[in-house]
Formats: C-alpha cells, structure tokens, sequence
C-alpha cells in the first residue's frame, strides 16, 4: 500500500460520512475503509480512473468538482502548486463551513509547503507524521466563490510562421506559462508533417495540436493525453485561436494502444513524468509500437532528450530513424512506414 495511504488510515477514526478522496493513489486504499465512509474519488489521470472503475468505486473523472455532495475531502497532494491552489479553492467553494479537508503527502514531495497552501482557508493541525508523510486537518472557516474554469488557465503567445497562437494552459498542465524548449525545437519541423489524420500524443496545452491545425486546415486532430487538464487545455486554445471545432477530436487515453488507427501521422513531445516520479514507460512503447497505429506511408515525429535510446527503439520498430536535428540538448525524430504501391 502507498505510504500515505497508510498515513491516512492510522488517523481513520477523523473521517466520517461523505468523503471525497482527491488524486487518490491505486492501491487498497478504498477496500480498507469501514462502513463508517461514503468514499468518492475524484481523478483526473485517465489510468487511475480505469483502475477505479475496475475496483467498483464511485469515480469521476476530469477537471470540474465531482456533481455531488460531500462531507469531507482528502486531498492527495499534487506536484503542482498551482494545481492544489484549484483543488482547494473548488473544495472550499462546495464544502460547508466547518468541514474538514485533509492534507496528505510525502514530505519529499512538499507536502509541509503545500500545507501552507491552506492556511487562508481556516485553522490547520499536523494531526501525523509517519512513513516519511505527512497528515494535515483543515477546518473550513471561509466563504469562497466558486471560479469559472477558463479563469484559472494561464495564456501566453507562441509566435509562429503562420502567426501568433494564443496557448492556454490550466494548472499542473506542462510548461503551464511558457514554451517549453522541446516544443521550441519541434516546431519548425511540424511544417514537414503529412497532412491528413493526425495524432498528437500527450498533447497538453495544445501547442503542436494547434499548430497543425493552423498549418493546414484539411487537418484532422486528435488530441491525445492521459490528463484531463490538458485535454481542457487543448480544447481552450482551439477556441481562443478561432480554429475550427471540426479540426478536433479529444480523447483520454492510456497509452498509444488507446490511439486512432490508419493514422497519416502521429507527432509527439512525450510525457514522462508520472506525479513526482519520472516514468518512460508511456513514450517507449510510444517509440515501439506507434506504427501499428499508421497507415501504409504514415510517419512518426518525436522530440525528445538527447540522451534517450528512442532513435534504437523506433529503428528496432520502422527499420530506420532519422535525426532530423540535434540542438539545446533535443532530437527530433522522424521515421515512416514503408509505402504499398497499391496506396496513393
């Protein structure tokens, strides 16, 4: 069992009727909850939400609270700051004064700045600390509004050949209020991309799904990731950008397997970044079994850290890749399925 589940069920004896449990780890956390709780979880990772369902929970998955009622929140912290700043101001607008909202995560993960986070919402107790987390009580004292979600997304300008796009990020979304370097690089090369049906995988904020979308309007888009964050975002910068709805399809995904087939192209500045950890897993099998997702003649491009064996993977898999440039520490990636003559 995680840690700070186990954290959390020393100090069970605190919660009662109605709880939501936020960012919740997979683990038996839920099946060692008595009758004394209601559990709800709320997800936005799309891999979680699967492995609630198959738990038989009651799960939500996505950015807006969960159309419920609650008693109690558990909050799980999140890496991003910005995003427990959302997570505990839509709890505090939705619970009642008076109701308790617990903090819980490892202190290697920040969970003793974080619990600072919550200091404006009412009085706040270390109620543990064990297996190297951390447990907080807040009690709510404070009347909070709720806020428009488009309120919370962070807009910045991306200058390109075709114009500037406008990128809206919401909270704990990568690179939230800048153009990260990898997508800085990847760019230029996107003019190169086969026109047609396209899958952007682990599209965050929308930059390449955008870009593409700009480049050639016969485009179709898929916009694929594992957060419903950035799929939010993605579909933002769509509509902040005035291209058009028909150009985009969202969708929650797993993996690659979760992706379209018969796809002209799929582009892709991979995640590897699973909460606090570091996780490859997602853009290697990316890197292994993207072509089956291709139709005949279909091509895959990748930004990626220099120092990573992608160029072996997608080789082992397409038969060659090509370094289309090496420069601030990223390569692009480019390789194809071979073409029938019968397929135009």
């Amino acid at each position: 069992m995680d840690p700070k589940s186990e954290v959390l069920l020393r100090q069970y004896d605190y919660l009662s009727g109605r709880v939501l449990l936020v960012n919740t780890p997979t683990d038996e956390l839920l099946a060692e909850c008595g009758e004394s709780i209601r559990p709800f979880v709320w997800t936005w990772n799309y891999n979680d939400f699967q492995y609630f369902q198959s738990q038989q929970a009651q799960v939500h998955f996505g950015v807006e609270f969960p159309d419920q009622e609650f008693d109690q929140a558990v909050i799980f912290v999140p890496k991003s700051k910005e995003l427990l700043n959302y997570l505990i101001h839509n709890i505090a607008a939705r619970l009642k004064q008076g109701s308790s909202v617990f903090l819980v995560g490892e202190k290697k993960g920040g969970v003793e700045r974080a619990a600072k986070q919550l200091q404006a919402y009412g009085k706040l107790i270390k109620l543990d600390s064990a297996r190297h987390c951390q447990l907080w009580q807040l009690t709510l004292d404070c009347t909070v509004e709720a806020k428009a979600l488009a309120d919370w997304a962070q807009t910045y300008t991306v200058a390109t050949p075709k114009g500037d796009l406008q990128i809206c990020a919401l909270p704990g979304v990568f690179s939230q209020d800048h153009l990260d370097v990898g997508t800085a690089v990847f760019l230029p090369y996107l003019s190169q991309v086969t026109s047609g049906k396209i899958a952007d995988f682990g599209c965050g904020a929308g930059v390449i799904s955008a870009y593409l979308a700009k480049l050639n309007p016969e485009n179709r888009i898929f916009a694929l990731d594992v957060d419903a964050f950035a799929l939010a975002s993605t579909q933002m910068t769509f509509e902040k950008n005035q291209l058009s709805p028909q150009q985009l399809e969202i969708k929650a995904v797993s993996g690659i397997e979760d992706a379209p087939l018969f796809l002209h192209a799929i582009v892709s500045n991979p995640p590897f970044h699973q909460g606090i950890q570091t996780n490859y897993a997602a853009s290697e099998t990316l890197c292994k079994t993207s072509r089956r997702h291709l139709k005949s003649g279909g091509e895959l491009w990748i930004v990626a850290n220099r120092f990573l064996n992608y160029p072996i993977l997608i080789e082992q898999s397409f038969g060659q890749c090509t370094v289309k440039t090496d420069q601030q520490g990223f390569k692009v990636l480019f390789a194809s399925t071979q073409k029938n003559a019968k397929e135009s």
